[in-house]
């Protein structure tokens, strides 16, 4: 595939940059800076018209005041030809969630997920949702006991998983011109937050298409503290492209001290689109904020940041164009017909933990060896050469996914072991739930290690103090990249943070969506940038592990559409509706 270029003449980029500074680089209205709105019967001036054609030229964006004639109009109403495709692909398709209460039930659940090669979107301590279709449902029910006959719900029951995977897509009108428009001051204040509000590349999800042109410009145009890097090659042979933002002393070549480095990636899972915009949507927080808001520019003099927004291109070019639900990589394995590799099961460190023999055909598959995933291997394979020859020292580790809004620390191939600094993690991740929480619309997250996080468990019978009750694994938990960065690399503060939403739309979170939870996952990039800078600690106000728990457990079942009944009244699921 041809990629766009960014091969624009000086004259060209010039009159590009003028119009997309206020937009771009766009700081929070002052005293000094009045808000303005734009004139929406006013004629667009002729620079103005020049400078859209060349963005929609770069970006690959259709031309949204040309009409190419009523066919070709009512094609865009619909939406992309991979939309209906998937509408006809998952017409029949539903997603259930299940009630978890014993070892029985778990472990009948997941012999029959294996059996029946049943996508699982997601599970933790309090449900497991599952992906079915219509007339595989009564082969599942006959495989589980008879208390799970009843112990489920199916999940968006205002609309049918065929429009939610249409209403993914972007819309037609996602690059027309936008109302809110706020100008820009250069002064330095002390916390002008940017907001990406308005702005066209965050109204959507977007496709590689667009990205990698994005991630371009962005390094072309902020030379001063951005650099375009590629952290490795797919199966398929695209780039993994990601942005390196930071200008702190010890970035000059002949510094002997190590380069402080948060890595934060997004987009092992092809289907989870909101991780892949929350990192861009971070990367370019920092990147404009960077001279205007005296804590990110900081942070940018202490600490590289290093943006990976897609590290399974392939996975997510397939999502895009084939299978909205895609979850792997793309390479072959032992089975024809059974394509794709679990990346974030791929890791090396206890690549084979608990793992039990698994089909290339389950969503979960880790590949015949350690480092099967291609993407996977490389990107360890960057991220080792960063620490042993590039002078790179890497402080923080966040890996992007989405959904179950969980803050999840090591391990997660085992609930038996845990890792050495567990207390500063704990900590930590108390602290970046809060920092989600009390932002403006910030979500509650809960707080609890990555095994325990994605399998189900329960307390002591009756109340008792001692160990959790550990139930069978819904899916292998090995070979994560949270384990490897944490244990092999050494990277102290490592973390998985799963997204929006708890299942009101699964991997099919609303677009309106990536900046609210971008501006939440912000908060908690700028509270880790202060916790390692020794500013911020438990005796600063960081919540009990308890109270974040119980907090995240009220969130979760906010803005419920009511009570349902399930396992004959034996416990009740509550389902959050984000908008």
């Amino acid at each position: 595939m041809r990629r766009p270029t960014l091969a624009v003449p000086s004259l060209l980029l010039l009159l590009l940059l003028l119009p997309l500074c206020s937009s771009l680089v766009a700081a929070a209205p002052h005293e000094s800076t009045p808000h303005h709105r734009r004139d929406s019967s006013r004629t667009p001036r002729p620079w103005r018209a020049l400078s859209d054609a060349i963005i929609r030229k770069v970006w690959g964006l259709p031309d949204t005041q040309k009409s190419l004639g009523p066919a070709a109009d009512a094609e865009a109403a619909r939406g992309t030809p991979a939309a209906r495709h998937h509408v006809a692909r998952y017409g029949d398709d539903i997603v259930l969630r299940f009630t978890i209460t014993t070892t029985d039930e778990a472990a009948a659940l997941a012999e029959a997920a294996d059996i029946l090669f049943l996508d699982l979107w997601e599970f933790n301590s309090d449900w497991v949702d599952i992906r079915i279709a219509k007339d595989v449902l009564p082969s599942l029910l006959g495989l589980l006991p008879a208390s799970l006959q009843s112990a489920h719900v199916p999940l968006m029951q205002h609309l049918q998983l065929a429009q939610a995977i249409f209403s993914s897509y972007p819309s037609p009108s996602a690059t027309q011109p936008h109302e809110d428009h706020h100008s820009y001051s250069p002064n330095l204040k002390p916390s002008p937050r940017l907001s990406a509000k308005g702005h066209p590349f965050f109204q959507d999800y977007q496709p590689l298409s667009v990205i990698n042109p994005w991630m371009s410009l962005m390094a072309s145009m902020f030379t001063t503290h951005v650099r375009r890097i590629n952290v490795g090659l797919s199966y398929e042979g695209r780039d993994i492209p990601a942005l390196r933002v930071g200008v702190h002393p010890t970035n000059a070549q002949q510094s002997t001290l190590p380069r402080r480095t948060v890595l934060i990636a997004g987009g092992s899972h092809a289907r989870e689109w909101i991780s892949t915009s929350t990192v861009n949507y971070l990367a370019w927080t920092l990147i404009n904020a960077y001279g205007k808001d005296r804590e990110i520019t900081r942070l940018l003099e202490q600490f590289d940041f290093v943006f990976v927004p897609t590290l399974n291109p392939d996975g997510y070019v397939y999502s895009w164009e084939t299978d909205r639900l895609w979850r792997k990589n793309r390479q072959p394995t032992s089975l024809r017909f059974c394509k794709g590799v679990d990346l974030d099961r791929s890791y090396a460190f206890m690549w084979d933990g608990d793992a039990k023999p698994t089909s290339p055909c389950s969503e979960s598959f880790p590949g015949d060896a350690a480092f099967a995933g291609i993407e996977a291997q490389r990107f360890a394979d960057w991220a080792r050469n960063e620490t042993d020859n590039n002078n790179v020292e890497f402080v923080g580790f966040l890996d992007l996914h989405s959904y179950s809004q969980q803050i999840l620390y090591p391990y997660s191939y085992t609930c038996e072991e845990e890792p050495p600094a567990i207390e500063d993690l704990e900590e930590l991740a108390m602290g970046l739930a809060k920092a989600i929480r009390t932002s403006r619309r910030g979500h509650a997250y809960k707080v609890t290690s990555a095994c325990e996080g994605n399998v189900a468990f329960a307390s002591a019978p009756d109340g008792a103090k001692g160990k959790k009750k550990v139930f069978p694994r819904i899916e292998s938990a090995g070979g994560s990249a949270l384990d490897w960065f944490y244990h092999e690399l050494k990277v102290k503060y490592s973390f998985q943070i799963k997204l929006r939403d708890t299942g009101s739309y699964g991997f099919l979170l609303p677009s309106e969506n990536i900046v609210p939870t971008g501006n939440e996952v912000l908060e908690a990039v700028l509270y880790l940038g202060r916790f390692m800078l020794g500013e911020v600690g438990v005796l600063e106000g960081a919540p009990s592990k308890d109270a974040v728990i119980e907090e995240g457990a009220k969130g979760n079942n906010r803005g419920l559409e009511g009570e349902k009944k399930v396992a004959e009244g034996k416990a009740e699921v509550e389902e959050q509706i984000e908008l």
